[in-house]
């Protein structure tokens, strides 16, 4: 008479239950813990070896270990490997240190013409190098071991990630000057009881907007060949142009002009699009960068020429662009109009815009700044 099959039991806490479905679904988890874990819920609800085996894909020996492991040391710590037995590591905890600190200089600094390590290049120079800085256990030391030793310490140097050190010892200042301009806008949207006699435009420069034009003509979208767009990989280069445009932050009107530069005499000719375009009592209000054809001695002559307090310049501080809400603007319309533009000339290119300008103009969109002045740091 066969002898009957001893069942053994384990038993998995809710929160236990709760942290291995979540491991048995994922997709960024170690292979092995994620089958361990599909074996001991399946094991939890059949508990047959044999049977579990077959529905994962093991064999029954696999789902005996695994079993086993959770009765001995618990459900969570039996989705871990348990300690290999073999030599003691061999590379100290000085010779790691000393491939981190190589890896925090920059390799030129080496003698390297590369700007940063890559990891078989710091391998190569460890092993180099290792004998007379006293490290000979980094002798043989492989690429693999290299990024080993670097994940340790969540080195990467590899990678460059940019950070932005504020220059401009007034930021905080300038910033605050630039909300409460925002501040005002609010404040006169709300006042229905007259019309303001003041106008505050955000203004700046889109320089670069290349006109190109295509070698061949584009091929429409196709059922069934090619869902979009086909075009050729040859163009043609018409040169580029500059974009000068404020938007009244009270009506949402857009004010630009489209020029081959974007100088003094360009942004002077804008002031006077500007200055005819509002009536001789309305104060003008531009939120502007500190581009040198804002403050240069042109500038400064034809405002000389204006009546006291007519115009009124409130710049952004250095690297505070983002402040100036013609930016958005700007975005937009790379996103949409200009996105891959093609044209036949730098005269269609501007008209394309101007008529871009215009379409807006019909239906103004009134721009605000949503974020209130403590919430910006």
């Amino acid at each position: 008479m066969a002898a009957l099959r001893q069942v053994v039991g384990i038993s998995i806490k809710e929160s236990e239950l709760i942290e291995l479905e979540a491991i048995a679904r994922s997709r960024t988890e170690c292979a092995c813990r994620v089958e361990r874990a599909r074996i001991l819920l399946a094991y939890w609800a059949d508990p047959s070896t044999y049977a579990v085996g077959r529905l994962i894909g093991v064999t029954h020996q696999t789902v005996q270990r695994c079993v086993s492991r959770a009765v001995q040391f618990g459900v969570m710590a039996a989705l871990d490997d348990s300690p290999r037995p073999g030599q003691e590591p061999k590379i100290t905890d000085d010779a790691k240190a000393w491939v981190v600190s190589l890896a925090c200089q920059k390799a030129k600094d080496l003698g390297y013409p590369h700007e940063l390590w890559t990891t078989r290049l710091l391998a190569r120079h460890v092993r180099e190098h290792a004998q007379a800085a006293g490290y000979a256990c980094l002798m043989r030391l492989a690429q693999g071991t290299v990024c080993k030793i670097l994940d340790e310490h969540d080195i990467k140097p590899h990678k460059v990630r940019y950070y932005l050190q504020r220059r401009d010892e007034a930021f905080e200042e300038k910033m605050a000057e630039v909300l409460c301009v925002y501040r005002e806008v609010k404040v006169l949207r709300e006042d229905k009881t007259a019309g303001p006699n003041v106008a505050i435009i955000s203004y700046d420069e889109k320089p670069g907007i290349q006109a190109i034009g295509t070698t061949a003509p584009d091929l429409p979208p196709q059922p069934g060949s090619h869902p979009g767009w086909s075009r050729d990989h040859e163009y043609k280069r018409h040169g580029t142009l500059s974009l000068l445009a404020g938007i009244d932050l009270l009506t949402g009107e857009v004010h630009a002009s489209v020029e081959n530069r974007h100088r003094s005499r360009e942004f002077v000719g804008f002031l006077e699009r500007l200055n005819a375009a509002y009536p001789t009592d309305t104060a003008i209000k531009l939120i502007l960068d500190n581009h040198s054809a804002h403050i240069s001695k042109e500038t400064t002559a034809w405002l000389g020429t204006q009546p006291k307090g007519r115009f009124t310049f409130v710049f952004t501080p250095k690297h505070g662009s983002w402040l100036n809400l013609v930016e958005g603007f700007f975005s937009k319309m790379a996103r949409s109009m200009l996105r891959g533009i093609r044209v036949a000339s730098k005269d269609e290119l501007k008209e394309g815009i101007l008529a871009y300008l215009d379409d807006l103009n019909r239906d103004p969109v009134v721009h605000s700044w949503t974020y209130k002045i403590n919430a910006v740091a």
